[in-house]
């Protein structure tokens, strides 16, 4: 009879690698894209929360998105910089664990949140003229609230499942962070079950996500097609730019990561791709977006433009 309890208390990532000077620099750039990504996402959230033109639907989700790319970060990026830094590479299974359902979570919600962007640009492109009626403050808030909630559904259900396993060795994984498919790898339970559930969850959910994600395009292609000059197509389509961008790197990234069987002759460049995935995604979509767009652009001009002039100036309102 297999009782539900633990052979192995810690779990041993995989180092970045054995050479000290090498493990110094990986050090230094991996703590200064953190302190970068924190930084450019918490100033994305200060400036749509301070100036009155940003409080519209786009910057709404924009906003969500900061915050979703900041906390994903978080999750991965401290911890493997305190790993470098003591050269340890161990996390005991109950941090694993929480590790594993905070990056589905945050996962999850950001592939939700992605979906609402596309509706929100569908809606801006095929029906301007009711944009501001249909992409009300409540309708935001509505969808932000569904992409928070269905975001933990993944990560519940998953998690739940892990509790009939036990992990009895060998305690260690190919990946600086913890990961579902590694943890299968460490289970001397059968994980069938486990894993027919990550496929038919992740499945229905991201099948439902890729979905209201993709579809809203095909109407917008299908709008942009019939305006008659290239300058108003090329107008309409540009509001798209950035949003198709982030999704591109987002899905790609995913698809390499979980999809690309992880083989020794792959294994530096799985490990690449997660890197980029955990610590340069989060950093480059609000340099999309912040490139991208004109009133971002003008609204961290003029932040920057009060914090530079007078003290006496930096306490007044702008709007």
């Amino acid at each position: 009879m297999i009782h539900n309890q633990t052979m192995i208390t810690s779990i041993f990532l995989m180092s970045l690698s054995e050479n000290e000077k090498i493990i110094y620099i990986l050090f230094t750039i991996f703590f200064f894209i953190y302190l970068m990504t924190f930084f450019t996402n918490f100033i994305i959230i200060l400036l749509i929360l301070t100036c009155a033109n940003l409080h519209t639907a786009m910057y709404f989700f924009l906003g969500n998105l900061a915050f979703l790319d900041m906390s994903y970060s978080s999750v991965t990026a401290p911890r493997m910089l305190f790993d470098l830094s003591t050269k340890n590479w161990s996390i005991s299974l109950p941090d694993c664990i929480a590790q594993i359902f905070f990056v589905v979570y945050f996962g999850s919600s950001e592939v939700y949140l992605l979906s609402s962007m596309s509706y929100d640009r569908y809606v801006a492109i095929c029906h301007p003229l009711h944009y501001s009626q249909i992409m009300s403050w409540g309708m935001c808030c509505q969808l932000v609230s569904l992409v928070w909630l269905f975001g933990l559904l993944a990560p519940i259900i998953c998690t739940l499942c892990l509790k009939r396993l036990i992990f009895c060795g060998p305690n260690f994984i190919q990946n600086f962070f913890c990961d579902l498919p590694h943890l299968f790898q460490i289970s001397c339970t059968d994980t069938f079950i486990n894993v027919l559930v990550v496929i038919i969850v992740g499945g229905v959910l991201g099948s439902i996500a890729f979905i209201a994600t993709f579809y809203p395009y095909v109407k917008i292609f299908s709008t942009v097609a019939k305006i008659r000059t290239i300058t108003g197509r090329r107008k309409a389509f540009s509001t798209c730019t950035s949003h198709l961008t982030v999704v591109f790197i987002f899905y790609a990234s995913v698809t390499f990561i979980y999809y690309v069987p992880n083989t020794s002759n792959l294994l530096a460049l799985n490990q690449t791709v997660t890197v980029i995935y955990t610590l340069i995604t989060p950093l480059l979509n609000p340099l999309i977006y912040s490139l991208r767009s004109k009133d971002l652009k003008t609204a961290l001009q003029r932040v920057f433009h009060i914090f530079t002039l007078r003290p006496d100036i930096v306490t007044r309102r702008f709007t």
